[in-house]
């Protein structure tokens, strides 16, 4: 939210400095996000007037100009075809740099004539947009004055963060009302005057029920001139950033700014029959304001006339209706619409309007009267014209309004309770009347709550204490509680006054806090960053297209951002897999991460870390030739170093082949703490992941299940100290020819069974096709215990492993 100091004062008496006023505004929750001055960038210009222009002897479209900007005449070379003897304009000495390009003036020679400065256009001082020729300024102009000053551009600029709970400060309005309660200023609300009509407006407007639209309120007004808007009009919009456009649009602007109220102006002669604000239906079709075609659906408030569509309904206009300067008849709309169905259709087009902001979140609908009435008023006064009657087309009674009751109950002890601030009763009932909260008296409660809502509201609040009972203003649709309240009289008082209370710590050494999961978290955290891997942290929520990929998403949000992010993720892997062709559309050739997050499945979430390698495992070099590839078993050297990280016995691991559906089916795997518990998968991606997620090619990747790790035995003692062997360990190889389909982990798991006290370790070291079938070598580390081995005894251990293996349908190479 943009508004400049001016803009404010005509809403709030302050003395208050901008930056007095920035404070305030961040220290009542209105977070400033910068406070600039336009007049900082344009302080070298000065007021000018130009003495002579001859024609440049070098150059057909240039001219020798002499300026005098109060310092005495000096010489400029101008390209500008409205450059002349007489005229007034913005001069930029040497030294001085343009703000539109970002150039610093200095003395140089042009076409070999010097000039020393610069006359200015608009755009060079970003202005505006036109760069026809240099700025010409009124002809009483004060020679010598600083520019900005002259043109009132001395204007401090307020950029806010407005939080999506606070419609009412999507005005300027708004934000001079909490300044007000702050006590930084007097609040001034805007008067108006009700103008008499002078006929009933036509055309007629319908609005169809469960339309999305709750008031449509209309006036025509007759005979208007759309010209361009007065100069402080149009000064005041581009001050924060909109362009200006024409008289009718630029004040339907300024209300969307100035009091959070947008509207809308149709050109009469351009509408076909009356206006009906209804669902979108098939065939529907509009060219909008910002030059796009849409389809209206039938969850969308379409206006429409007789030849369709015209515009979605809170959100952007029709093309076909739009006012030009040949208009002279218009219908000016102001109406209420349904912040979910707004937001819904925002999101579901893909359109970000000014209007869309402010009608999701809830505009007042106690404003309607007081804000089509003004902007007649300013449409007369600039446009001319003669006003209709004001008529209201909708559902609700005849005045037009909805029914409005936001009244809660509220416990003054409860300030106290949740926000720590000790503030005597009747000071809380101050701040709340400076915010427009009214405590109801006790026969006013009577007549806004029945007794049962008076009781519910009092159980809800909480049984015991003083209740008060206070409504809340219309512009505040966000409360709803008691807690609402305590956040408004706190953040007007000042957080300042809650006190800082340390924690109550008990006595002694402190123990741990962190919890197994965390303390897993951590442990894993910090393996995957040691072993390279750089983290990534995405958003928990994926496309339709995505989740689908993974099986499809078991929970959906009501409320997405946007249509991509609508899906509670099933597996954290699309989110990398996107990261990863984003890197490398940007030329990373080696991508190597890792996030820790949550997976959302039927039942519950589920705590797992994602490994996705692309890309290049090692970059060309002499020594090694071409660049090499990641393959499937890179993945799982990273699965099994995070899983024995989280403190799994990866002794004890089971490989089973095929991942799922989701995974290559020839080169992907799980890691399992027998046939049930799975702990991982890994290997290449699906290959129709390629062409459906953009997936780099040759990608693999690895999930890790941290929430099926089987928590530790506790035995209660002491870890005893590490005693290593006092004798050798022994290792002897064994070669097997074993069937096609035989798992070399199987075979490896039988040797290690055959006899678990002797033998401490087995691993796979060789793998080969011969003309007799597949070859498998294992070497074998026997471990004695009080004496070394005999030939004997490591003979029957070799029989015993040879016995294990052709149980498997392996046999011992000769």
């Amino acid at each position: 939210m943009k508004f400049t100091l001016s803009w404010l004062k005509e809403h709030l008496d302050t003395s208050a400095s901008a930056a007095e006023i920035a404070d305030k505004l961040t220290a009542i929750g209105l977070e400033v996000e910068s406070l600039t001055n336009p007049a900082e960038a344009l302080a070298p210009f000065k007021v000018a007037k130009v003495l002579t222009a001859a024609k440049h002897p070098q150059a057909d479209k240039l001219q020798v100009l002499t300026v005098d900007a109060g310092d005495g005449p000096v010489q400029v070379v101008c390209g500008a075809p409205n450059a002349r003897a007489g005229m007034l304009g913005v001069f930029g000495p040497p030294g001085a740099t343009i703000p539109g390009n970002g150039m610093v003036l200095k003395v140089a020679a042009i076409r070999g004539v010097e000039s020393h400065g610069m006359m200015c256009s608009v755009r060079e001082l970003e202005l505006g947009d036109e760069h026809d020729g240099v700025i010409e300024l009124a002809a009483d102009a004060p020679v010598g004055a600083n520019f900005a000053d002259f043109a009132g551009l001395n204007d401090p600029l307020f950029d806010v963060a407005v939080t999506p709970n606070r419609p009412d400060c999507l005005g300027v309005d708004g934000i001079a009302r909490d300044l007000g309660a702050a006590q930084i200023g007097h609040f001034k609300p805007r008067s108006y005057a009700v103008i008499e009509g002078q006929f009933a407006p036509e055309p007629k407007v319908v609005v169809e029920p469960d339309s999305g639209c709750f008031v449509f309120w209309r006036r025509v007004i007759r005979g208007v001139k759309n010209g361009p808007s007065p100069d402080w009009l149009q000064q005041r919009l581009r001050s924060v950033g909109l362009r200006p456009i024409s008289a009718l649009v630029d004040i339907t602007n300024f209300y969307s700014i100035d009091q959070s109220r947008p509207l809308h102006v149709y050109d009469i002669a351009k509408l076909s029959g009356g206006i009906t604000a209804r669902r979108g239906k098939k065939g529907d079709r509009f060219l909008a304001l910002n030059g796009k075609d849409y389809a209206p659906t039938p969850e969308d408030c379409v206006i429409a006339d007789a030849s369709g569509a015209i515009g979605l309904g809170g959100i952007i206009g029709g093309d076909s209706t739009s006012v030009d300067a040949g208009t002279t008849d218009v219908l000016l709309e102001c109406a209420w619409f349904d912040p979910a169905r707004i937001g819904e259709t925002g999101r579901r087009h893909g359109i970000n309007t000014d209007a869309r902001a402010r009608f999701e979140r809830g505009v007042d609908p106690m404003k309607l009267s007081s804000a089509i009435e003004s902007a007649t008023q300013m449409i007369l006064e600039f446009c001319g014209g003669e006003p209709s009657e004001p008529r209201i087309s909708g559902t609700f009674p005849d005045d037009g309004y909805p029914t409005v009751d936001n009244v809660v109950a509220y416990r003054p002890q409860r300030l106290a309770d949740l926000g720590g601030i000790d503030l005597d009763p009747e000071a809380q009932a101050a701040i709340l009347a400076r915010l427009e909260f009214f405590r109801l008296d006790p026969d006013d409660a009577e007549v806004w709550l029945n007794d049962a809502r008076r009781q519910a509201m009092i159980a809800r609040a909480g049984p015991t204490g003083e209740h008060w009972f206070i409504r809340a203003p219309t512009w505040r649709p966000d409360i709803d509680g008691e807690a609402d309240i305590v956040e408004e009289i706190a953040r007007i008082h000042g957080y300042e006054y809650v006190p800082s209370t340390p924690l109550d710590r008990a006595p002694g050494v402190a123990r741990p806090t962190a919890t197994r999961a965390q303390r897993i978290e951590r442990q894993v955290r910090r393996t995957a960053a040691a072993r390279g891997l750089d983290e990534a942290v995405t958003w928990s929520f994926i496309s339709d297209e995505e989740a689908a990929a993974f099986g499809g998403g078991d929970w959906r949000l009501q409320n997405p951002i946007s249509e991509e992010m609508k899906v509670m993720r099933p597996s954290l892997l699309p989110s990398l897999i996107a990261a990863a062709r984003r890197n490398m559309d940007r030329g990373q050739a080696s991508v190597r991460l890792f996030e820790l997050g949550r997976r959302y499945l039927a039942d519950v979430e589920h705590l797992t870390v994602a490994v996705l390698l692309a890309g290049d495992k090692s970059a060309r070099a002499w020594q090694t030739g071409k660049a090499q590839g990641f393959e499937a078993f890179d993945a799982k050297a990273e699965a099994l170093a995070l899983l024995e990280a989280a403190g799994v016995p990866i002794a004890n691991l089971q490989l089973f082949p095929d991942a799922g559906p989701t995974w290559h089916p020839g080169r992907s795997a799980t890691l399992r703490l027998g046939p049930k518990t799975v702990l991982a998968a890994f290997g290449e991606l699906h290959p129709r992941l390629g062409p459906l997620l953009d997936a780099p090619t040759g990608a693999v990747a690895a999930e890790i299940y941290l929430d099926a790790v089987p928590v530790a035995r506790d035995s209660g003692r002491a870890r005893p100290a590490f005693t290593p062997p006092t004798l050798q360990p022994v290792t002897r190889d064994f070669a097997f020819l074993v069937p096609a389909d035989l798992a070399a982990d199987q075979l490896v798991r039988a040797i290690r069974g055959a006899d678990k006290a002797a033998i401490v370790a087995a691993r796979l070291f060789d793998r080969f096709e011969t003309k007799d079938g597949l070859s498998l070598a294992v070497e074998v580390t026997l471990q004695p215990g009080d004496k070394s081995f005999t030939e004997d005894e490591i003979g029957a251990i070799s029989k015993q492993i040879v016995t294990a293996a052709e149980k498997l349908g392996a046999q011992l190479r000769s």
